[in-house]
């Protein structure tokens, strides 16, 4: 059967049970009553689709609130336990694998380093990589004592362009990383042992941190905002949605100095190649200063931070690690006002382990130049903070993938639809609880 406007009555279905789970999601526990209005639907429909969630075990009761005259309003939620995801961080100093419950209540997580020295290119050997999911996936479900069976998805965040294909589904260009059209879908199927069912989100990593931001972080309230994020390379995200999932830019291949320094892109004068965690720790190196030999790249630019910022009253700081420093600085400026003059965004916000580091030491300096670099108009009307997540956003942003989808499918498991409850089944629960 058909509506007017072409959807079917399932369509319909879909969405009145997608707009259920959102809003119950955002801003629950919410009553039958105050479900309406923040819906759009009548007081039949929420009656109707949260009668089916119920049964369904993805809504249950959470106590009740009193009402002007009346019985108490019995209030719903979500339940945590209806659904799991995974997300997976392939970071370029480590992978991050989490598990969550349906709440993003963290359930299990474990971390695989990745070598500190040695070819980029054996670091990030597919091989290895693969295998650390493989055991990293076991491991969490093991320790939280999650069958496979009940995980909504698994979502990766990756370091590189995405792009797919019939055959092999998500396929990465990762050209800093040495992954020249990688199959990590299909290799992850082949070779992690999951259901068959279990799908795979797979993403650029600074996309996934700007779902986490603009959902749960510093972008909420936001219209429009980019979110950056620094680690050993630059990326960024732009949102002009804040319930979408943004687009992905490789903002750090943007020309910053013509005939500048080599990339680790290959190209020249990236702004990565001044501004990201290894060029960094690369330029104090050649300008004399002396980083932890043997250190991974997060102790070195912590020990780089702690020599050009001195936490002791009366030490005087490394000038080397200092002049690098307020040198990139002024290069990030000029990066944040490009983002500024192009997207006009409400907010930039700086996420990832790099620049949560950076962000607290000179954030301030960075916003300066930006505002002198930038179009005035643009820039007096864009705030510039850090990320609030941590440096574990980009993990909880790759564990929201599998749940927008959940929810655009109403709640619906890829495998089978549920059976409807009965009309007797949906009557005598409106019979038991207040709307």
């Amino acid at each position: 059967m058909h509506a007017r406007s072409g959807r079917t009555v399932r369509d319909l279905r879909r969405e009145n049970r997608t707009a259920v789970l959102r809003r119950l999601y955002f801003d629950g526990p919410m009553s039958r009553l105050a479900l309406g209005p923040a819906t759009g639907l009548s007081s039949g429909s929420v009656s109707n689709v949260v009668a089916e969630l119920v049964a369904e075990g993805l809504v249950e009761e959470a106590g009740s609130v009193d009402s002007a005259g009346g019985r108490p309003r019995t209030l719903v939620r979500i339940t945590p336990g209806s659904g799991f995801m995974i997300g997976v961080d392939i970071g370029e100093t480590r992978i991050r694998i989490e598990l969550f419950d349906l709440a993003l209540t963290e359930l299990a997580r474990t971390e695989r380093p990745l070598a500190s020295s040695g070819p980029r290119t054996a670091r990030y050997d597919v091989d290895l990589v693969v295998a650390h999911l493989r055991e990293g996936v076991a491991e969490v479900l093991r320790t939280a004592e999650v069958p496979a069976e009940r995980l909504l998805g698994v979502g990766v965040g990756v370091p590189g362009i995405v792009a797919r294909t019939p055959e092999d589904g998500a396929v990465v260009h990762g050209q800093t990383v040495g992954w020249n059209a990688v199959p990590l879908e299909r290799l992850l199927r082949e070779h992690v042992e999951l259901p068959a069912s279990v799908p795979y989100w797979i993403d650029n990593g600074a996309k996934t941190l700007g779902q986490a931001e603009m959902w749960f972080g510093a972008g909420r309230g936001a219209r429009s905002a980019v979110v950056v994020l620094f680690g050993s390379g630059v990326g960024a995200c732009v949102v002009t949605d804040p319930m979408g999932p943004g687009r992905a830019l490789e903002w750090g291949h943007l020309t910053v100095r013509v005939r500048g320094r080599r990339c680790r892109c290959g190209s020249q004068g990236c702004l990565e190649a001044y501004a990201g965690a290894e060029a960094l720790l690369e330029r104090w190196r050649e300008a004399g200063g002396r980083p932890p030999e043997g250190a991974d790249e997060e102790t070195a630019l912590t020990a780089m931070l702690t020599a050009a910022y001195p936490a002791e009253a009366g030490t005087a700081p490394d000038a080397t690690a200092l002049t690098v420093l307020e040198e990139t600085a002024e290069y990030l400026g000029a990066g944040f006002a490009d983002l500024i003059n192009l997207f006009q965004p409400e907010r930039i916000l700086v996420g990832g382990w790099a620049g949560l580091q950076l962000g607290t030491r000179f954030l301030e300096t960075v916003t300066g130049y930006a505002r002198e670099y930038a179009l005035r108009y643009p820039a007096s009307r864009t705030g510039i903070g850090l990320g609030t997540l941590g440096p574990e956003a980009v993990t909880v942003g790759a564990a929201l993938l599998p749940l927008v989808d959940f929810f655009a499918q109403g709640g619906r498991r890829p495998e089978a639809e549920p059976t409807p409850p009965s009309p007797a089944w949906q009557t005598a629960l409106r019979d038991r609880v207040s709307p």
